[in-house]
């Protein structure tokens, strides 16, 4: 039985799944332009975190000013003179949010006391993140599935957890990977699931430009190692490679 997959799709309407076996995340296909993984930690320097927050953004402005000066941008037009402050703050506060553990979500967990112990889905959950190799978003939705041991988690919090990791620079793969892990950790569980489906921006927008496929990767633990049950959770969700961008 195959422990862990990357589901490969084009989106041709035809839903026609692929199935690789994945052992560890630097093992996993390629997909898209030079696409690799380096390690299912985000990498971050030892020092990642001694500048405050103000201090990047001071400086990340003073840096993406000067990518505009070289692209021959007149900075002095009133439309782009705030821009690289904005860049700053939106990198810092919003979509790199997440790498800073500060960042990271507080996580609510309720007694199973009704002993619920059949498959909870959270589906059509929505994904913004930043692919690493070309800082081009990523765009699409995961669905997360777990059976409960003695706790529950509350439903927001799955999505604020996807919402966490999604909001630095990753892979694809490293997210999924990422996602699991942390739901497995915070629910003392090993049944958890979740798949990943979503676009590229540097495959749709730029390279080889194609706006039509998309990428899907899944990382399956526990009871969800079970043909049977992962073939439920497949049903379930019932995908339909329909991303809205």
């Amino acid at each position: 039985m195959l422990s862990q997959y990357c589901i490969l799709q084009e989106v041709n309407f035809n839903y026609i799944y692929t199935f690789k076996k994945m052992s560890e995340l630097k093992d996993i296909v390629a997909m898209g332009e030079d696409h690799v993984g380096s390690s299912a930690e985000t990498p971050l320097r030892d020092n990642a975190f001694d500048l405050s927050d103000n201090e990047k953004i001071e400086l990340i402005e003073k840096h993406f000013k000067e990518i505009m000066i070289t692209l021959g941008l007149d900075l002095n037009d009133d439309s782009l003179s705030g821009t690289p402050r904005r860049v700053a703050k939106m990198y810092v506060e919003e979509i790199f949010a997440g790498l800073n553990p500060k960042n990271s979500p507080s996580i609510s967990l309720f007694n199973n006391a009704y002993k619920y112990d059949e498959m909870l889905i959270e589906k059509d959950i929505e994904v913004y993140s930043t692919c690493e190799h070309h800082f081009a978003p990523i765009i699409g939705k995961a669905h997360v599935a777990y059976y409960a041991k003695d706790n529950v988690i509350g439903l927001s919090k799955i999505n604020r957890i996807v919402r966490h990791f999604a909001k630095r620079p990753s892979v694809q793969e490293r997210l999924t990977v990422q996602i699991v892990e942390e739901l497995r950790a915070v629910l003392g569980t090993p049944d958890v699931a979740c798949i990943v489906e979503a676009k590229h921006l540097c495959v749709n927008s730029r390279g080889v430009g194609d706006t039509h496929s998309s990428t899907i990767t899944s990382q399956f633990s526990g009871k969800f190692n079970d043909h049977a049950v992962k073939m439920e959770l497949l049903e379930q969700i019932g995908l339909d490679s329909k991303i809205d961008i």
